[in-house]
């Protein structure tokens, strides 16, 4: 069992990928840790260079393997194939898009390993990414927040790289095939009384092609958010 597993979500992520991967390998190269990183790039169009891509990096570094199945759900569906792909004490995931630093890999690392919690994830201090995702954030958090008052204190359900231990991986049961997975995991991690950390990120400017986070994201969002807490 490796120390750290790391799943990069790279949907349509493509030329961009191959950079972003070396960036994690370079940047744990100088770390005294056993690590693999497990790239998930499923796909839905042949157009999609993506899968082949990944192909190519986890031929060349022996610690990268890499997910390339036809898509049979959304975000939710790739993350869950991620982790549950996964070898390590710990796992962590991030997506490949760049939008947050790889550095933020370590730092979330270190303070799960450090601080001795179930959960350590990020939280974006500083955002560059328009005003639609920030108005639709910073909505979506305070009805989480009154939905499930045990939240205090949770700054941004949605933010990644989110890191925990394979054992607190294991006490969850997550379902959602779609956006609603990382809500999913806080809402689970929550009910089990985790110990969980936030630390602050730059989240930047996705300057390679517009969001695929869309107005119907949001409908998407509150409805299994309302699902999940009256229904489910």
């Amino acid at each position: 069992m490796v120390d750290l597993s790391i799943v990069v979500l790279a949907y349509r992520s493509e030329e961009y990928l191959k950079g972003f991967a070396v960036q994690i390998i370079d940047e744990l190269s100088s770390e005294s840790l056993q690590y693999e990183l497990v790239i998930v790039a499923n796909y839905d169009s042949a157009q999609d260079k993506t899968p082949q891509i990944a192909e190519e990096i986890a031929r060349q570094y022996q610690q990268v393997r890499c997910l390339t199945q036809e898509k049979l759900g959304k975000m939710g569906w790739d993350m869950r194939m991620g982790l549950d792909a996964c070898n390590g004490k710990v796992l962590l995931v991030i997506d490949g898009d760049g939008q947050m630093p790889s550095s933020d890999i370590m730092n979330v690392y270190q303070a799960l390993v450090h601080g001795k919690y179930d959960l350590v994830k990020t939280f974006r201090a500083i955002r560059m990414d328009g005003w639609w995702r920030r108005l639709m954030s910073k909505g979506y958090n305070r009805l989480f927040h009154m939905l499930y008052p045990m939240a205090k204190g949770i700054q941004d359900v949605n933010s990644k790289p989110k890191a925990l231990t394979k054992e607190a991986y294991n006490r969850l049961n997550l379902t959602s095939n779609d956006w609603f997975t990382d809500s999913e995991i806080m809402i689970q991690a929550l009910a089990h009384k985790m110990r969980i950390c936030e630390i602050g990120t730059t989240f930047y400017k996705n300057e390679r092609r517009a969001s695929f986070v869309k107005v119907s994201t949001a409908f998407e969002f509150l409805f299994n958010l309302l699902h999940y807490r009256f229904i489910k």
